[in-house]
């Protein structure tokens, strides 16, 4: 198990930040963390994400919108796993 930490800066969001810690190893998120946004909704997203992959969860949230902004805050998370994925 090798844990490891992404920081990610969001735009277009009210969140200003995610971190995720995930494992290396497995390709499993261990948590997510916004700073910012919609308490509830955020929580609930960390929440429903942990223990998931990284690969099911970009897939389930990517492209999801939030008031015609082109993104969201789900949005924004599968972007970051993107990048995790890319090796970026």
């Amino acid at each position: 198990m090798t844990i490891m930490k992404k920081e990610y800066i969001t735009q277009g969001t009210c969140s200003k930040k995610i971190t995720i810690n995930y494992d290396e190893t497995t390709g499993t998120i261990e948590s997510v963390d916004f700073l910012g946004g919609c308490p509830g909704n955020t929580l609930g997203v960390c929440t429903l994400v942990k223990g998931k992959s990284i690969s099911e969860v970009r897939a389930l949230l990517g492209g999801i919108d939030c008031r015609n902004r082109g993104t969201s805050c789900p949005d924004q998370l599968a972007r970051a796993l993107a990048e995790i994925e890319a090796g970026v």
